[in-house]
């Protein structure tokens, strides 16, 4: 008796003859450079589908921009509402709750997910398509020669290597939105309710036959970067305290050792005071030893409420963002 392989895959698994392909983008006070991605997606997508042999769709999602974003999205659908899907949101909740609202109205079996300010080339999503049509589930980016500020790239690769050893989640450049998603995947992170994420890392680790690729970066083309320094600092403690509960770890090993650490240095004082008698010499040492524990406590105490922060918001189970409305064409036309 033999068995076809093809039939043990889910037929909601299975790649259509022409696969659809999902871009999805969110939006956030992008409205002096949307016009320069128009003219850019539509064209490289095109070039894509003629190449590749598959079909695409566009799915915008407005994070509640307060400038003209939303007015020119509703344009473009208007425009190319056969390939367009705008996703409104009625406030702002962040990149990473936009992609996954993309990723819920997306009908694609591949998903690519692109930021709205061209420092990642929409040209660049032919590899990346191309490598997903090859069975690779995930496929990950590399930026290279990039054009941001020195510290940020400093910055972002110390984050990268420490990220690296406290989440074990092994991307070599894990601030790079642009990235490439079976359905399969896409379905798993749908299914996971936490308030705060990290999308790449949450693909990451639900993929099974992962990739990375370098690809081109790009000055912005109009505007500032969105996240402010806090909100990189953000992001981070999300990464690092939902992946792993390493750094609760470290400080109860923190905390082991500098009970011993003090328990040596109360016998050496105690000897001392019978050796040499009394003195007052080592009190400023004592006030420094002092302060430092006094940093290391309030430290682990605001990593803890981090840790108790992210149960508060999930328990009281809000919903992660709110559609305002949605912009696509009546599927029986």
């Amino acid at each position: 008796m033999q068995i076809n392989s093809q039939s043990l895959i889910p037929a909601h698994l299975t790649p259509p003859a022409i696969p659809l392909i999902s871009i999805v983008i969110p939006v956030y006070n992008e409205a002096e450079g949307l016009d320069a991605l128009f003219a850019r997606l539509y064209p490289a997508l095109d070039q894509t589908a003629r190449e590749l042999s598959v079909q695409y769709e566009i799915v915008f999602v407005n994070d509640g921009s307060k400038d003209d974003s939303a007015q020119l999205l509703a344009k473009q659908f208007e425009l190319r509402e056969d390939v367009t899907r705008v996703v409104l949101f009625n406030g702002n909740f962040g990149q990473h709750m936009a992609i996954m609202a993309g990723f819920t109205y997306a009908r694609g079996h591949f998903l690519v997910t692109l930021d709205a300010d061209l420092q990642n080339p929409p040209e660049e999503i032919t590899p990346i398509v191309k490598l997903l049509l090859e069975g690779y589930d995930y496929v990950g980016t590399i930026r290279i020669a990039r054009k941001d500020s020195s510290f940020r790239r400093l910055a972002s690769k110390a984050m990268n290597r420490l990220r690296d050893r406290i989440t074990k989640i092994t991307m070599t450049d894990q601030g790079c939105m642009m990235r490439g998603y079976d359905r399969r995947v896409v379905n798993l992170m749908k299914k996971s309710k936490e308030i705060n994420t990290f999308i790449p890392a949450l693909g990451f680790t639900y993929a099974s036959k992962p990739i990375e690729i370098e690809i081109k970066h790009e000055e912005r083309f109009a505007g500032e970067s969105k996240y402010t320094l806090y909100q990189l600092i953000r992001l981070n403690f999300d990464l690092v305290t939902g992946f792993s509960v390493l750094p609760l770890q470290a400080f109860s090993l923190i905390g082991i050792l500098l009970a011993l650490a003090s328990g040596a240095l109360f016998m050496y004082l105690l000897i001392r005071r019978f050796v040499i008698g009394a003195e007052v010499e080592g009190v400023f040492t004592l006030f420094a030893l002092n302060f430092f524990l006094m940093g290391v406590m309030l430290f682990g105490l605001g990593l803890l409420g981090e840790y108790i922060g992210r149960i508060y918001q999930q328990v009281r189970q809000r919903p992660r963002y709110v559609v305002m409305g949605v912009l696509e064409r009546d599927v029986a036309q």
